[in-house]
């Protein structure tokens, strides 16, 4: 008889690993996001919250707002160019079909380095809405940089834009939901390479890294306030363009391919207000193979020895989308 529940447990384990390795290879989000984006809350559980969206002019931040609009969100749009804002608040309001008027989007031109305006910032939010239920960190930008190279003004830019001037403007908003008892939700449009190092972009990576460990950690102090991490993968943006190098001030200047192995930001968007609307913790999308190659995280010795047996020329490809 224990002979008999042993075998089943095993084959019961096979199955289920043999399903997961097969849906790791096919997803292009973890399980979890593929599962709630099937069963768990519906998008439309977000009309009628208020979502601030940093950057929020183009790629991601602009295809978010989108679909947030569709199903009824009231919007605040934040980015340093007020034309392409303005044309993101006209898209929305004509994709509500009549959920949203002109003052449920509200836009403005903000500068996240210029943190001492942080504050005036949210005020003007909370004037014109009254409250704020979710803050989405979607400003930043990516790297492309040797390693070696990498001059320390670089890195303290990086981090400035990335980590902290999103971590200042979510304490902000997070002492005015601790105030106010509302479980409301702080979210970051991370990356893959705050799960795993990637080549050719270091500063990226730790400060990927360190955004994650911000909301890990609010997420272990104040559990009732909502912490999405969302890690997307390489996506159809203006990043590479806008991306850092590894010189004071300079640009990268190119531009994704359409040959690229990329998700389109429609797709990463959809997938991130999946998460928004089930607050869930930590969630990846990419395509093949970074969700493999993010799975075998779980396992560190194994993650080691297959990317030593992919090597550096591979790993390149892969984190060019190639």
């Amino acid at each position: 008889m224990i002979l008999f529940v042993l075998a089943s447990v095993s084959v019961l384990a096979l199955i289920y690993y043999i399903i997961n390795i097969a849906l790791w290879l096919s997803l292009d989000c973890d399980v979890e996001l593929f599962i709630k984006s099937k069963f768990g809350n519906k998008l439309s559980s977000l009309g009628g919250k208020v979502v601030w969206i940093t950057g929020a002019s183009s790629g991601i931040g602009q295809s978010l707002a989108h679909i947030l609009a569709v199903n009824g969100a009231k919007l605040v749009l934040t980015a340093r160019r007020v034309p392409e804002l303005d044309k993101v608040k006209e898209q929305c309001l004509a994709m509500s079909a009549g959920k949203l008027k002109d003052k449920d989007i509200l836009t403005m031109q903000m500068d996240m380095l210029e943190i001492e305006k942080h504050e005036e910032y949210f005020g003007r939010v909370i004037k014109h809405f009254g409250t704020l239920d979710i803050l989405v960190n979607n400003a930043g930008r990516s790297q492309r940089a040797a390693w070696q190279d990498i001059d320390l003004t670089v890195d303290r830019s990086l981090f400035d834009l990335d980590v902290f001037s999103a971590i200042n403007l979510s304490r902000i908003v997070v002492r005015y939901f601790l105030k106010n008892g509302i479980s409301g939700h702080i979210a970051a449009n991370s990356s893959v390479a705050g799960l795993m190092a990637i080549p050719n972009s270091a500063t990226y990576v730790a400060a990927k890294h360190a955004i994650n460990g911000y909301l890990h950690a609010l997420k272990c102090e104040h559990p009732h306030i909502g912490s999405t991490i969302f890690c997307a993968g390489p996506t159809f943006s203006e990043f590479l363009h806008e991306a850092f190098t590894n010189k004071p001030g300079e640009k990268y200047g190119q531009s994704v391919k359409a040959t690229d192995k990329r998700l389109t930001a429609e797709r990463c968007a959809q997938l991130f207000a999946v998460a928004l609307a089930n607050r869930t913790n930590l969630n990846w999308a990419g395509c093949f193979p970074f969700s493999f190659l993010l799975y075998l995280k779980y396992f560190p010795n194994l993650h080691s020895i297959v990317t030593r047996i992919m090597g550096a020329k591979t790993l390149y490809k892969i984190r060019d989308s190639k």
